[in-house]
């Protein structure tokens, strides 16, 4: 209701500035996005500005692919940092360190892009228009590297107008509304939610989902997070997606399970909200049920069977022609439906998956994504899965096999401090022994 308000205030206000700038304009005004921009710029009245801002909103949504290149292209090119004021105000502050100097430095070593992109977000509609033109952005960096600087510029901004002081995190249950429900089907990047049956088990009494949304897009989780609330420590996923099984009183659950996480806009892609959502949930899940006394992810291991497919040789304490043995085995895509084949292969995999999220790094952290971003978090690797996740992305991403990744209330800064400080990957020892080299 609040935002409902505030944005047909910010929508008459802007519809007068309209007025305003047509009136004195006339026919002379340029409606290009790039011309509106530049008007936008220089406008120093509140409702004229803000009737600018909502029409570059409006111009971006309609651009063509090609446009929308162009334009990130007039932010580069000319709404960039001017070089020679920089280099003018570098001088003058080697000359004299001082405070005013230091602070015209600052002024124009901001390009005037980020002043253009707090105006634009000034209007109705304006931050999902910039979340949308850094989605577009991050999509076209690899064919065109010379635009990282206004990634780097978008991307600056948007970590801190969705800083975790800003996020409001809601539980979703069957009575939030569609519009919400709707995304929840929409978004799920780990496991696919199936339509609305498949979200009313997902939503059911032991179950539970929590989600960031920010006041700006109070209809747009920004992450979400499913639980399932058990007996124990989940080994496979198929049971806890499972319409038919039945349901557990939320009472008697022990563990809570943490079974898919899923970042939801594409444009806040690097901007980590993942870390803050885990453990406010734990905290949320322990005050209402007391009984839970486990925390804990079934997650999976998507770099896995890529790093496989490239590695020769030895591998840990497995020979090459063990490695081989089991190359081979998997090519065959029903090799799991085999048991004489699961079993000979079961032992060497799982040895295999351990190597890889124990020993295999990018800049001295874990390779594996999931593993970063939980080992980060403070969660302990806990236990490795044979089988845990029979479908096609299952069984693609890494042969089937699933990992506990262990939250120890008592341990959770521990860990977070020995992963950032030391580059230390906390395991169980039952990880550690299958890890073992030679």
């Amino acid at each position: 209701m609040r935002q409902t308000f505030v944005s047909n205030l910010f929508n008459s206000i802007a519809d007068a500035g309209r007025d305003l700038l047509d009136r004195g304009a006339g026919k002379s005004r340029s409606h290009s996005i790039a011309g509106v921009c530049r008007d936008l710029l220089t406008q120093r009245g509140e409702a004229s500005g803000m009737a600018l801002a909502r029409e570059v909103v409006d111009l971006w949504g309609e651009l063509e692919d090609q446009e929308k290149l162009d334009f990130l292209y007039f932010l580069a090119e000319e709404v960039c940092a001017d070089a020679k004021k920089v280099d003018d105000a570098v001088s003058l502050y080697q000359k004299d360190k001082s405070e005013e100097n230091r602070r015209k430095l600052a002024s124009v070593l901001e390009a005037p892009r980020q002043e253009l992109m707090r105006r634009i977000n000034f209007a109705p509609g304006g931050t999902a228009a910039i979340i949308d033109i850094r989605k577009f952005l991050v999509s076209k960096l690899r064919e065109h590297p010379d635009l990282i600087g206004v990634d780097q510029d978008i991307k600056h901004l948007l970590s801190s107008w969705f800083n975790r002081g800003f996020l409001e995190l809601a539980e979703i249950s069957w009575r939030t509304p569609a519009v919400v429900l709707e995304k929840l089907i929409e978004y799920e990047a780990v496991h696919e939610i199936e339509g609305w049956d498949d979200l009313r088990r997902r939503l059911d009494q032991d179950r539970r989902c929590f989600a960031f949304f920010h006041p700006a897009l109070p209809d747009e989780p920004l992450i979400f997070v499913e639980v399932a609330l058990v007996k124990g420590l989940a080994s496979a996923v198929q049971p806890l997606l499972s319409q038919e099984d039945g349901r557990l009183d939320a009472q008697k659950a022990d563990t809570a399970i943490f079974y898919s996480i899923s970042n939801c806009q594409d444009g806040l892609k690097g901007i980590s909200f993942g870390n803050f959502l885990i453990k406010q949930v734990v905290a949320e899940l322990s005050l209402q049920l007391p009984n839970l006394k486990h925390f804990s992810t079934l997650s999976p291991i998507p770099g896995f069977m890529k790093w496989f497919a490239k590695t020769e040789g030895q591998i840990g304490s497995l020979t090459e022609d063990k490695v081989k043995e089991v190359k081979k085995a998997l090519l065959d895509k029903k090799w799991y439906q085999d048991e004489a084949v699961a079993n000979k292969i079961k032992e060497p995999m799982e040895q295999l998956v351990a190597h890889y999220l124990m020993h295999e790094k990018s800049r001295e952290r874990p390779l594996d994504p999931v593993s970063r971003f939980h080992l980060g978090n403070g969660a302990r690797l806990e236990r490795i899965n044979w089988l845990g996740d029979v479908s096609t992305n299952g069984l693609k991403q890494s042969a089937g096999l699933l990992v506990n990744y262990y939250y120890s209330l008592k341990d959770i800064e521990k860990n977070h401090e020995a992963y950032i400080n030391e580059k230390k990957v906390v395991a169980s020892s039952a990880i550690q022994s299958l890890a073992k080299v030679g």
